[in-house]
């Protein structure tokens, strides 16, 4: 096991209560709506809590299977730009470096930086498996203990996801040009939110950080 790779399970495990949290709020949401075994399927293979509470949100209002699988791909649109900052830095060819690359998350996005414009591999796989595991075994449990812990938001888990990218955004504020690109992101998802279909606000406001990509090829 290479230091960053250790660095990485470190960094990820502080995060494994938040995680855990948000996928038990999933599995209890979700439970009533798509049965027991979806949610936790979906959450092995989809991963993404932004993605898998949109499609729920697209199913408890009546909307079809499509419009679902419409709505979280739109979310995970983001992952576009991320994927073209760190995909140089992954290892082997186009199918190993799609594989490698599902380890993406917001988080261990942000811990993979060295700051420079340039990503650490090893601490992006580290940091992603813990995360992986809490958020799998949360929404596991929220299915199988829905009914004894009732009412997500009644507990506060509806707040974990803004403390928890809150807490993402703070570490990132001391350099100057992922404050930029942060504060770029927001004025974008701020105008676009009143005149635009949910999910295309935090596509458009992802596409900030390839100004700061940008900034930190020219720079270089």
């Amino acid at each position: 096991m290479t230091p960053e790779l250790r660095a990485g399970l470190k960094a990820g495990t502080s995060l494994i209560l938040p995680t855990l949290l948000g996928g038990v709020s999933f599995g209890v949401l979700a439970q009533p709506v798509m049965g027991s075994v979806a949610p936790v399927v979906m959450s092995v293979f989809v991963f993404s809590g932004a993605a898998q509470f949109a499609a729920l949100t697209v199913l408890a209002t009546g909307g079809g299977a499509l419009a679902a699988i419409a709505a979280g791909m739109l979310l995970n649109a983001r992952w576009l730009p991320m994927g073209i900052a760190i995909g140089p830095f992954l290892k082997g060819g186009p199918v190993r470096r799609s594989l490698e690359s599902v380890a993406i998350v917001d988080a261990s996005f942000a811990m993979a930086s060295r700051g420079d414009g340039t990503y650490d591999r090893d601490r992006l796989l580290g940091s992603t498996a813990p995360q992986f595991a809490a958020w799998s075994t949360g929404t596991l449990i929220g299915v199988l203990g829905g009914s004894v812990l009732g009412d997500p938001e009644a507990l506060g888990l509806d707040a974990m996801f803004p403390a928890f990218f809150a807490c993402l955004l703070f570490a990132e504020l001391r350099d100057r040009v992922k404050a930029t690109t942060a504060a770029t992101g927001a004025l974008i998802a701020f105008g676009l939110m009143p005149v635009t279909p949910a999910g295309i606000p935090v596509v458009a406001a992802a596409c900030a950080a390839l100004f700061g990509l940008r900034y930190r090829a020219v720079t270089a």
